[in-house]
């Protein structure tokens, strides 16, 4: 049974920081390419943040220099420190691979910045 378990969200103000993680257990991950996304109600789940193969990362516009995404393939873990929080980085942040499996998805971590 495969499952990803994000972690780590919370309430923060402005301009703070927090740091997420993705727990994959059920298959090895290692050699999947590992994304963050994120959910507001009422819009689309949007791509935040790829880690490649080659240990390439990506990025949407809105959060280059601000997120950083990281892997420990010994650990099954992907992270997504988030700094220089902003309100509108408000959402719910789900990890999965890229592109998404659906049967991948969890119950992802509210992250909540107030201004």
């Amino acid at each position: 049974h495969v499952q990803l378990v994000e972690s780590g969200g919370g309430l923060v103000q402005s301009a703070g920081s927090l740091r997420l993680s993705c727990v994959a257990s059920g298959r090895d991950f290692s050699t999947s390419v590992m994304a963050w996304y994120r959910q507001v109600p009422g819009k689309q789940r949007e791509l935040v943040a790829t880690f490649t193969r080659g240990s390439n990362t990506n990025y949407v516009d809105s959060v280059k220099g601000r997120f950083t995404i990281s892997r420990d393939n010994a650990k099954n873990t992907v992270y997504l420190q988030m700094n220089s929080l902003k309100p509108e980085d408000t959402a719910v942040y789900y990890c999965n691979t890229n592109p998404y499996r659906s049967v991948y998805w969890g119950q992802g971590t509210q992250v909540t910045v107030s201004s």
